[in-house]
Order: structure tokens, then C-alpha cells, then sequence
């Protein structure tokens, strides 16, 4: 077994009912467990762009890759390459927020660029974008003050520079 790594799968498939089902289950019938998954419409409403977080080897890589190719709904897929591509990720982090600790969280929300949403006499909640390392460092300098309720996005990736998921050049079709 090879090293163990954590992967962005980027498919574009049919935007119509059952086809999410269709995709989990292939991970389900082959015991791979989804880190996160995000999905929407395109800019052509027929058609939805999944990004699917996976840790495993490049073995278990491409063969996920082999397979998502195969079911009908799967138009295109492959693994984005981390140098040529752009990740993002929201998270909404409730924190707790007495009136001694207030301006400490507002400080580390001004380092981190992240936002107040939403405050109330004993709580905040706050919002940061940016990519998922940035995030988990967020969540590492919040964590003290208490968390009490945490909702992230999953990734979102998008390749950089004129190449898209629809015309392959910067996925690979095989892993290297």
C-alpha cells in the first residue's frame, strides 16, 4: 500500500436526481469513506461540479477515478493538481463570547480576516473563508474560548489560469 495522501476529485456530472446517490454509493461498495463533498449547478444548469475530498493511496486514486468515469451521469473527472489549482473552504464557527473575552476573539478574527456574523450577549459567530489549512488554524486559536457549534462547506477547487475541469489540461487522467 502506497503513502496515504488527501486528494480533490473534481467531476461534472448530469445535475438531475438520483446522481449523488449513484456517486456515494460507488465509494460505499468499495469501503472508501468521503472527507467532504460539495456540489452546485454550473454556469450551464444541466450540469453540477462536485468536488469530493478523499484520503487514500494513488492506487485507490486512480481507481475511483476509473470507476466515477464510468457511470453514465459522470461527464468528466479527475484529480486537480494542488499547483495549478485554487481551494477554498467557509466555515461558521460559534463561539463563546462573555463580555472578558469579547475583544481577544476580535482579535483573532482581525488576524485571521475572519468576520462577525452574528453576536448576542454570551456568543459569536464568526466566518473565514480561505483555504482548508487556514481554517484548521482558525479553529486551533478559537478553540480555547470554547466552541460550541461549528458548520464547514467542504472544499471548493477551481484550476487556475484558462484551463477547466471540462477540458482535462490541468487534471490528470492517470496518476504520475
Amino acid at each position: 500500500m502506497g503513502e496515504i495522501k488527501k486528494y480533490a476529485i473534481g467531476l461534472l456530472v448530469s445535475n438531475k436526481s438520483g446522481v449523488m446517490t449513484r456517486i456515494t454509493g460507488l465509494f460505499t461498495r468499495r469501503g472508501y469513506n468521503i472527507e467532504s463533498i460539495t456540489g452546485c449547478a454550473t454556469e450551464e444548469n444541466e450540469i453540477s461540479r462536485l468536488t469530493i475530498i478523499l484520503n487514500g493511496d494513488e492506487y485507490t486514486l486512480y481507481q475511483l477515478i476509473k470507476q466515477l468515469d464510468k457511470l453514465e451521469d459522470v461527464q468528466k473527472v479527475g484529480c486537480a493538481n494542488e499547483l495549478d489549482c485554487v481551494y477554498r473552504e467557509l466555515a461558521l464557527i460559534k463561539v463563546c463570547a462573555p463580555p472578558e473575552k469579547r475583544r481577544e476573539v476580535v482579535e483573532a478574527t482581525e488576524i485571521y480576516k475572519a468576520k462577525v456574523v452574528d453576536f448576542s450577549p454570551e456568543t459569536m459567530i464568526l466566518e473565514i473563508t480561505g483555504e482548508p489549512t487556514k481554517i484548521e488554524a482558525f479553529i486551533k486559536v478559537i478553540g480555547p474560548y470554547g466552541i460550541l457549534e461549528m458548520q464547514r462547506t467542504g472544499v471548493t477547487v477551481l484550476a487556475r489560469g484558462k484551463h477547466t475541469l471540462k477540458d482535462r489540461d490541468c487534471y490528470s487522467d492517470h496518476i504520475n
